[in-house]
């Protein structure tokens, strides 16, 4: 049996879970001093820790004084650290939040004496398609996988085959995953015959030749004395997960191969309800990644000053701790779920920060009464933006051509009339604020003193003059000037900005005054969308025809004639699993028809037009448990009712083929699932969803194998588009084709972290324990937006671009007096399915990721003032020059190919 198993000593190493992460802190810190002194004590021993530099970042922020010691281990040879930062959760965060992930990781290992060349996934639910092609791209040349394998594969070894067409060796890790050697050395008695069971099990997968992989660890398992004599008894060796990986090929050739997405449940459970609980975690998830890709970096390396490199670096750290597997999917206690969410919370505020403070400088150029807007996307935009002005003047632009507005609300221009003694009132007097504006003129008359305030003022107030002048005062008034909020369409360059500011009418219009300058500013701008315009429960704005019917779901028909009727039914169903998984009460009462119907119009156009919809509903308050013992899942659902109003705000805007919904409601009850219901204008057995840097097609039938019942629900990210409509959403969602209809998920309840038994999976999935924060109770609300489309989901991409990155509106802070500044470009990025997911500041280059959502190859047209430009991988490492040529390049690209440019502007 001479190295015929190669024991790789490790510990899976779950930072927070079903306890919070100092909890489990305390014990990695005993665990790893175990490691150390093991290690230094007996020069044969190796261990893998776990694929993620968090443990040893963790540790050493208790045992600083260790660095060396483990640096030393890690240079020898011995300690396999990286290349993570943190295993993840791959379809719970952004393509690129996996991408700094490692990147995090790898450098921090080369500080350590380098990273473990395998990218390490053991234990997540279930593998995105384009990991071997980032993988790739970031030098790695293997991967290790359990969870998410399919049937086909029956080798211990498979070509992993990105969508761009990228094969990576794959080491899967059957009969028992990352613990599959765990058992064999639980003692020295009967040890040889545990050896000779588990060759004879890993031949069937490995083949009669070649050395077979034991991974030796658990979850939180600590190295077993006397572990070098027992390995030499059964005449095997010890080495790291990089020893055993390292001794084979990359080469595929031969191996049987694996397209895409790895989320089979043939193999082993890949717990797909963790996409689904806790919503407003995945909600918030998505915000602060936007916050941060999409907003903080890119207006930062294009309009900051200096790079606010620690404040991105603190905002990217907690996300990429937040994606931990067991962290943002919200499969832990409610303490680790709380800590998650203000870790999230935390990053998009350092996002927002950076982001306002490179607003702020642009807007210092605005002159005040004006605002700025600003463009987050690379291409030419063309939007609503809902911007809050004084007076009643119209608005133009910096050439002074009148902008398309609809007056949406006025604000309160009397902010104070009462009795009062006039000392009392200065007390509220702070310089020149008052009522959170500035006064900007007072008077006394008739014993009455009279403030004006304003947003902003260039008046010095003389409060001696104004004591003098109070004898008599008996009544106090605080006026404002007055202000309203309007709806304006603009157009803003690529990742560029304009502004707008107030005119006076015989200036924006030629005279036109009141209601005849909405017609006049539409005739007067070229590029105008058709006006939206709403007729009884109807609004259309010539791209779309939303009805809403008596039950309050819609008909939405696009300009060709796509047609989708019954859109926004809300289903209310039972829920007695667990954060792991869905299951059906045995007999459940499912929900659907609300008890009464009403609507309100909010606005009528000609930018937006809006109806509110209140449905009511009478749902079951929980699942019927079996008294004193709550932890078994109930048989059907409680006689006792909640109403539930369930209000969508349905809104529709110029220029746009998607009607914008936003559901919202106050959930009261237990064990349910909440889901949204779209029917397919054309049949569909597939569907097309948008996710870290793909978009996956799947079918409605999951395959089995291994327990856990495989349902067919699916995550998507930005998008999910099957038959004929779309889903544009915000966050990262469960969708499931069922019965003609698209489902989405807007809120899954359940009060177990894992249930001892589940319908839907025999075996837990962990502790059983109560997760009652789980529940979701209280205020839900979730935006998203339906689009018809024709021939293919390649028509949806730009949209949801748009849908998920709104303009930025700043006031202007500049001297009233000053013109508006002309509008400026900041790089433009186009290219059929060309989406940009990163730009950011890196060495004193600008570096620019992209990807290509096509399966045909394309090409990516960046332009903006660059001066040279070169090729990067996903390090950040350079490569070869590109050709520059009037400022701009063009980059092919191949299907589905990721690409990192870095360049310099003139």
């Amino acid at each position: 049996m001479s190295n015929e198993i190669v024991v790789v000593p490790h510990t899976h190493w779950d930072r927070e879970w079903y306890e919070p992460f100092q909890r489990f802190r305390l014990r990695l810190v005993a665990l790893l001093d175990e490691v150390l002194d093991t290690m230094e004590r007996e020069p044969g021993y190796h261990f893998t820790l776990d694929g993620q530099l968090a443990c040893v970042d963790d540790y050493l922020e208790v045992r600083p004084e260790n660095r060396d010691r483990i640096a030393a281990l890690v240079e020898s040879g011995r300690l396999a650290v990286g290349p993570w930062q943190i295993l993840l959760d791959e379809f719970l965060c952004s393509g690129e939040n996996i991408v700094r992930n490692l990147e995090l990781g790898m450098s921090r290992a080369d500080k350590l004496g380098g990273a473990m060349p395998v990218g390490y996934l053991p234990d997540m639910f279930g593998h995105t398609a384009q990991m071997p092609q980032i993988l790739r791209k970031a030098g790695l040349l293997h991967a290790c996988v359990y969870r998410g394998v399919p049937s086909s594969v029956v080798t211990d070894a498979f070509a992993w085959v990105a969508p761009d067409g990228t094969a990576l060796r794959t080491q899967y890790l059957p009969a028992g995953g990352y613990g599959n050697g765990a058992y064999m050395f639980a003692d020295a008695e009967g040890l040889e015959g545990r050896a000779a069971a588990f060759t004879a099990t890993m031949r069937e997968w490995h083949g009669p030749e070649g050395p077979l992989l034991a991974m030796y660890g658990t979850d939180h398992s600590a190295p077993v004395r006397g572990l070098p004599e027992m390995v030499a008894t059964i005449g095997a060796r010890m080495d790291t997960l990089t020893g055993y990986i390292a001794a084979h090929s990359a080469e595929v050739d031969g191996l049987p191969r694996v397209e895409g997405e790895l989320r089979s449940h043939a193999r082993a459970n890949i717990l797909p309800g963790v996409i689904s609980i806790r919503p407003h975690v995945k909600q918030a998830m998505g915000r602060a990644e936007r916050m941060v890709e999409r907003y903080a970096e890119p207006l930062s390396t294009l309009w900051g000053g200096a790079w606010p490199g620690r404040f991105l670096d603190m905002a990217w750290w907690r996300l990429v701790d937040a994606s931990g597997h067991d962290s943002v999917t919200g499969c832990g206690v409610d303490d680790t779920a709380q800590q998650v969410a203000a870790r999230i919370a935390e990053a998009e505020h350092l996002g927002q920060a950076v982001r306002d403070m490179v607003t702020a400088r642009l807007a210092s150029e605005v002159p005040s009464g004006g605002v700025l807007v600003v463009n987050p996307t690379p291409a030419t935009r063309s939007g609503v933006v809902v911007v809050d002005v004084a007076g009643t003047d119209p608005l133009v632009d910096a050439s002074g051509r009148p902008v398309p507005v609809q007056p949406l609300e006025h604000a309160a221009t009397l902010l104070l009339d009462e009795e009062m003694d006039p000392a009392t009132a200065l007390t509220f007097v702070h310089g020149t604020e008052l009522y959170g504006q500035h006064i900007t003129g007072w008077s006394v008359e008739d014993g009455t003193l009279t403030f004006t305030v304003a947003r902003e003022t260039t008046v010095t107030m003389d409060m001696e003059e104004l004591r003098a002048r109070l004898d008599g005062v008996t009544r106090v008034r605080i006026v404002a000037e007055p202000r309203r909020t309007v709806a304006a369409l603009v157009e803003a360059p690529p990742l560029g900005h304009t502004s707008l500011r107030p005119a006076p009418h015989d200036q924006a219009y030629g005279g036109a005054r009141d209601g005849e300058h909405h017609e006049a500013c539409w005739r007067g701008s070229d590029a105008a969308p058709q006006p939206v315009r709403v007729e009884a429960d109807v609004l259309d704005n010539g791209l779309l025809r939303v009805a809403i019917a008596a039950d309050g779901t819609l008909t939405l028909v696009s300009r060709d004639g796509t047609t989708v009727t019954g859109a926004g039914r809300v289903v209310d169903g039972g829920d007695v699993g667990d954060t792991y998984n869905y299951a059906p009460p045995a007999d459940d009462l499912v929900v659907s028809e609300p008890e009464s119907v009403e609507t309100e119009l909010i606005c009528s156009g000609p930018l937006v037009a809006a109806v509110e919809v209140r449905r009511t509903y009478l749902w079951p308050a929980s699942g019927d448990g079996v008294e004193g013992a709550p932890e078994l899942p109930a048989a059907s659902r409680s006689a006792r009712l909640e109403e539930t109003v369930v209000s969508t705000r349905v809104e529709l805007r110029a220029g746009e083929p998607f009607v914008r919904l936003h559901v919202e409601f106050d959930n009261r009850s237990d064990d349910h699932r909440v889901r949204l219901h779209v029917p397919l204008p054309a049949e569909a057995s597939e569907s097309y969803a948008e996710g870290q840097f793909s978009v996956v097609r799947r079918g409605t039938v999951a395959e089995a194998g291994c327990g856990e019942t495989p349902l067919p629900t699916f995550p998507a990210s930005s998008w999910v588009a099957a038959g004929g409509v779309a889903a544009l959403l915000e966050h990262v969602t469960e969708y499931e084709l069922t019965g003609g209809e698209l489902a989405l998920t807007l809120l899954r309840s359940v009060g177990y972290l894992s249930r001892n038994r589940n319908a839907l999976r025999p075996e837990p999935a962990g502790p059983q324990l109560p997760t009652p924060a789980a529940q979701s109770r209280g205020r839900r609300s979730v935006s998203l937006a339906l689009m018809p489309y024709a021939q293919s989901w390649q028509e949806v991409v730009p949209h949801a671009e748009a849908f998920r990155h709104d303009l930025l509106v700043t006031p202007g802070q500049a001297d009233p007096s000053l013109p508006l500044p002309a509008p400026a470009t900041g790089l433009s990025v186009t290219g059929d399915g060309v989406v940009m997911t990163s730009l950011r500041d890196r060495d004193g280059w600008s570096e620019l990721r992209v990807v290509a959502l096509t399966p045909d190859a394309t090409e990516a047209v960046i332009a903006g003032d660059l001066a040279e430009a070169r090729h990067a991988d996903l390090r950040g490492r350079p490569g070869a020059s590109l050709s520059v040529t009037d400022g701009g390049l063009r980059l092919p690209l191949g299907p589905w190919e990721i690409a990192t440019i870095q360049f310099r502007k003139l």
